[in-house]
């Protein structure tokens, strides 16, 4: 049956996905096979599958994974105890024969660098058919390079324009100081020429009254507030 794409993942989909990759590991099997298995049940490539483990779901399994590399390494153990002793001519010593498989270590390790260079490298959409030719490997790579150029052109752009932003408000704190000082001292002068105004009003007032009761024989004196006060005779 041919295997139709789909992009979209379920929760139970990525749950089938951890389960049966982490029996696979506690049984000795390789990933690939539990990739395989996945993609049979979910009409998936194994390629698909592989794929999603990595870059999506490895990392939330990670403390499991730990467990069931544990689980497995302790089978094998079992099984080791487990085996008909031969004579030392014809077998390891006991010593050799308690010590853990090799190849286990060597597929941990494999799986290890596997997923630090997974999660170390972008993630890019892939098909099903898990294969990118050269000229999108290329291309996939100046994309990158293209895009790490904007990031730092962008990023050295932001921080002028900060810094531009800072001494514009510096310079406009300056101003608004500035327009303070000369609103008070604009209300000082209006207070000081409203003032003056009032004493000329007076004073002319004053003038006004002693040229008028000067013939009638009357005299006037301003008292501190500016009020004119007629002396008596």
């Amino acid at each position: 049956m041919t295997k139709v794409r789909q992009d979209a993942w379920s929760h139970e989909d990525d749950l089938l996905l951890a389960e049966t990759v982490l029996r696979h590991i506690r049984e000795g099997s390789t990933q690939l096979d539990a990739f395989e298995e996945v993609g049979d049940r979910l009409n998936r490539t194994g390629a698909a599958c592989g794929f999603r483990w990595n870059a999506i779901v490895r990392r939330k399994y990670e403390q499991a994974i730990g467990i069931a590399k544990k689980q497995r390494r302790q089978k094998k153990r079992d099984e080791q105890r487990t085996r008909v002793i031969h004579p030392a001519s014809a077998v390891p010593s006991m010593e050799t024969a308690y010590m853990e498989d090799p190849a286990e270590f060597r597929q941990d390790e494999t799986e290890e660098t596997v997923s630090q260079q997974t999660e170390n490298v972008p993630v890019s959409p892939v098909t099903d058919s898990g294969k990118m030719g050269l000229s999108e490997v290329i291309s996939y790579l100046q994309t990158l390079q293209r895009n790490s150029a904007a990031g730092d052109r962008l990023e050295k752009e932001n921080s002028h324009l900060k810094a531009e932003n800072s001494r514009l408000l510096q310079k406009v704190d300056t101003l608004e100081k500035e327009v303070g000082s000369l609103q008070n001292r604009q209300q000082t002068v209006e207070d000081d020429y409203q003032a003056l105004i009032g004493i000329m009003d007076r004073a002319r007032r004053m003038v006004a009254f002693q040229d008028q009761d000067s013939a009638q024989g009357a005299t006037f004196k301003m008292d501190q507030n500016g009020n004119l006060e007629k002396i008596a005779k």
